[in-house]
């Protein structure tokens, strides 16, 4: 039963590594953990073949259908830009598709990021952002949403994730419940939103109502939501944002995966032992803790302990664990893509490059102003 629930509680994590290749101290304890999968950022990148090996040798240490997950939504949060090419933003590109007219420079927006992270060896992009470009977000979130509005965010994901499927690689909408009613950073802390219940259902989960069929993974974020059932508990350790509303009243089926555990938002709450049990509890299939060791550990070691201790709680574990196996299964089917040649990877990047040129003309002004500003997001560290 023991080794049975060390497997269980290390495959419900996705975890960060520290450089460009696995130092001594990571195999060790990739070894006795066997996470889910990695999650790698650019302190990780230096090119394709690198990346491909660093990817090969730690999955090698995961759970079976391991995560290789990156965040490459275009604009600011591009951890493939200097490697690569810098994408355009969700913005500029769904602005350029409303001003043309032409919804398909959404899908090829995801498309080009699909072959963009398959090049690295990459299976997962955790995007497109589903949060509204609301006046209260705007100077947190930038040029990461797409629209103001519910049916200009729908119009831009299911498009992009349509792109993304087309190449087999797998997509994550987020921030759910919505973050654009929030003014902090949730990296440093826990923002409350105050948005009523029925706004909420009726403009902020509008996209995960709309694209539960498309999305293949769900992130749920750090904020608080006060004036509703969840008071002020981070929606990551709430039973009524996750099970409650994710799964029951909108239908969710795919996979749950919290935001980063190590950020201010869920930590200034709750240390990382409570955090991780609450948020399995709650719901959750896969928690990403994304560089400390000893976060990542102590993770672990809260879950395990608390299985062993708690009839109920390892029951809900083992659920999840095989839960989340069989839909990584289900999603990693393909395996490992193969690498680009050089004039590949190099035809790659002059279509990335000319795409970001398109979408600057045809979105105009506004359009290149959100991406000449898009300043990389801090990563955690």
């Amino acid at each position: 039963m023991t080794a049975n629930l060390r497997r269980a509680a290390g495959s419900l994590l996705v975890v960060g590594l520290s450089g460009s290749e696995l130092t001594g101290l990571e195999r060790a304890w990739m070894r006795v953990v066997q996470p889910a999968g990695v999650i790698l950022f650019r302190r990780n990148i230096a090119d394709a073949e690198q990346t491909r090996l660093l990817l090969a040798e730690a999955t090698g240490l995961c759970a079976g259908h391991a995560f290789r997950c990156v965040d490459v939504e275009g604009g600011s949060v591009d951890r493939l830009r200097d490697a690569l090419a810098p994408m355009p933003s969700a913005q500029a590109v769904a602005l350029a598709a409303r001003n043309s007219n032409d919804p398909a420079l959404a899908r090829e927006h995801g498309e080009l990021i699909a072959q963009g992270v398959k090049a690295f060896g990459f299976n997962v992009t955790l995007a497109p952002v589903l949060d509204l470009a609301l006046p209260e977000s705007a100077s947190v979130m930038g040029p990461r949403t797409a629209g103001a509005n519910a049916d200009e965010v729908i119009a831009y994901a299911r498009e992009f994730f349509a792109g993304l499927a087309a190449h087999r690689v797998t997509g994550c909408g987020k921030h759910f419940p919505g973050l654009g009613g929030g003014n902090l950073d949730s990296h440093a802390e826990t923002p409350q939103i105050r948005r009523a219940w029925d706004d909420l259902w009726r403009e902020d989960l509008a996209p995960y109502r709309a694209l539960r069929e498309a999305m293949p993974m769900v992130m749920v974020n750090h904020a608080s939501y006060p004036d509703t059932p969840s008071k002020n508990l981070p929606a990551t350790a709430s039973p009524f944002w996750i099970s409650a509303v994710l799964r029951k009243k909108i239908g969710y089926r795919g996979l749950i995966f919290s935001d980063d555990m190590e950020m201010g938002g869920i930590l200034k709450f709750l240390p990382i032992e409570e955090a991780a049990i609450a948020a399995i509890r709650a719901g959750m299939n896969t928690l990403e803790i994304c560089h400390s060791p000893e976060l990542i550990l102590r993770a672990y070691e809260a879950l395990m302990h608390e299985a062993e201790s708690s009839a109920t709680f390892r029951w809900v574990m083992l659920q999840r664990a095989r839960d989340a196996a069989r839909k990584r299964e289900r999603l990693f089917a393909a395996g490992v893509p193969e690498a680009l040649a050089v004039a590949e990877f190099d035809a790659l990047r002059r279509r990335i490059l000319r795409f970001r040129d398109r979408v600057a003309k045809l979105a105009g002004d506004a359009g290149s102003a959100s991406m000449a500003e898009a300043r990389p997001v801090v990563e955690t560290a």
